[in-house]
């Protein structure tokens, strides 16, 4: 087994490359290079070069992955050396990869010192990194990197408007403006100040492009990003995520809602301030399994260029306001105070949902793939809003009852499907003028029937 010797070729051309670094590359056997688009890549004319794995991936982890790889095969034959731009130890994914398969016992790993761009960077910028607390960040996976901060940042690897454009739109509440700099160490280094709202259309990045943020007002969400990357991810590399679509995930979201709904059902036996770790846990689970639907669901309208999660976030944000002008609005009054005002709020959301997607009638809009005790429990709801509800007056139960009385004996003079479907239609009306959830009523007794059947076939 060879040994990968790793050396920094610095941040700009070969004037800042190190003693050491050009001694290796003169007494080093075989040379290889990531990328030969570097200042300082001349300094190895007859070095192989690995830009081809950048053609053949799509992504950039793929490419380091490849490129480590390589490095691992061909120092089984000899040693070698291993150029990269910059320092090795600063944001070089191969280089972290290759310290991985050193770990394990594929290769040996020899680094060596090198400058950094960040060297230059504190120089132009005038601060230090370490008395203002400044931390630096991948520009190709911002979200993630600089989830949880509010700065100052710096920002490496931003080669691309579509970078850019990412980092920008990541923030919910910018800075007025950000330091661009480019090109540092070189003769037409240059470092400029552009407008937050203008980061991806007044600057020309390229490879040796970073910012500098001094202070971000609303940090990025960090663990709804990290999950987002890893929804990417999986959708890019997993083959049972990559052929997923829309209809295909129906089921799965169908089937994550039931189990949600269980973790729910045995968290809600428990009194509300009572703690039970156990169910507890379950229900974040389950709850997390519906969550990864949604930004599954996402991810393809991104793919799509149709929308994203931020999408479907601000959308429901957007809706809620809306829907809530007791709160938000003209006629706050603090909120909700009792059961009547309750009622009030439920009979004006459906009011507001009307008005907003002009619906001629109260069963517009009522989901017809709903189980059908819960869609008897919507349908009945919505025509309480409009005055025509089943078993509506002063004495609810007695009207409810009643219904189930001429039900019954419709069935009895003619029965059939639709006389049953009467009957169970009445129950709903029944349940909901006892203030009982239909659906979990039901369920309770199912529960417990199963119980009777295992204690008796016990």
């Amino acid at each position: 087994m060879g040994t990968v010797t790793v050396v920094g070729l610095g941040p700009a051309d070969e004037s800042l490359l190190t003693v050491q670094t050009r001694a290796a590359v003169e007494a080093a056997p075989r040379c290889f290079l990531r990328t030969r688009v570097h200042p300082a890549a001349r300094v190895l004319p007859d070095a192989v070069a690995f830009d081809d794995e950048y053609e053949k991936a799509d992504a950039y982890e793929a490419v380091y992955e490849a490129i480590s790889e390589r490095l691992i095969l061909e120092s089984a034959e000899s040693d070698l050396l291993y150029a990269v731009p910059g320092s090795p130890l600063v944001l070089e994914r191969t280089v972290e990869l290759l310290r991985d398969a050193a770990d394990s016992g594929r290769v040996a790993v020899e680094i060596l010192a090198a400058m950094s761009f960040l060297d230059v960077a504190w120089a132009r910028l005038g601060i230090d990194p370490v008395t203002d607390a400044t931390r630096l960040v991948d520009g190709q996976d911002f979200a993630f990197a600089a989830a949880g901060q509010t700065g100052p940042l710096l920002v490496a690897h931003c080669h691309s408007r579509r970078v850019l454009s990412d980092i920008k739109l990541s923030v919910e509440d910018g800075p007025d403006s950000v330091v661009v700099l480019q090109r540092l160490g070189l003769p037409d280094e240059a470092v400029f100040e552009v407008a937050w709202d203008d980061l991806d259309r007044q600057v020309e990045p390229d490879h040796l492009t970073s910012l500098w943020i001094p202070e971000l007002g609303t940090p990025v969400a960090a663990e709804f990003a990290r999950f987002e990357e890893l929804v990417r991810e999986l959708r890019e590399r997993c083959p049972w995520d990559r052929v997923q679509t829309h209809g295909s995930l129906r089921k799965h979201l169908l089937e994550e809602t039931y189990e949600a709904l269980e973790a729910l059902d045995a968290r809600s036996e428990l009194d509300d301030g009572e703690i039970e770790a156990d169910l507890d846990a379950h229900l974040v689970e389950e709850l997390g399994d519906l969550l990864y639907q949604i930004f599954f669901h996402a991810r393809l309208g991104a793919e799509r260029g149709s929308f994203t999660v931020a999408d479907v976030a601000r959308s429901v944000y957007d809706k809620l306001v809306a829907r809530h002008p007791h709160v938000f609005g003209d006629g706050a009054a603090g909120g909700v105070r009792g059961p009547e005002d309750a009622d009030d709020m439920a009979r004006r959301w459906e009011e507001i949902k009307r008005d907003e997607k002009g619906r001629a009638s109260a069963m517009d809009g009522v989901p017809m793939t709903l189980p059908a005790l819960m869609l008897a429990a919507k349908v009945q709801e919505r025509s309480e809003g409009v005055g025509l509800g089943v078993g509506l007056g002063a004495d609810r139960g007695r009207a409810c009852v009643d219904g189930i009385r001429d039900a019954l004996d419709n069935a009895g003079a003619d029965p059939g499907l639709e006389s049953v479907g009467e009957i169970l239609f009445e129950t709903v009306a029944l349940a909901r003028g006892l203030d009982i959830d239909p659906e979990t009523a039901l369920r309770g007794t199912s529960a417990r029937f199963m119980e009777q059947v295992r204690s008796a076939e016990g």
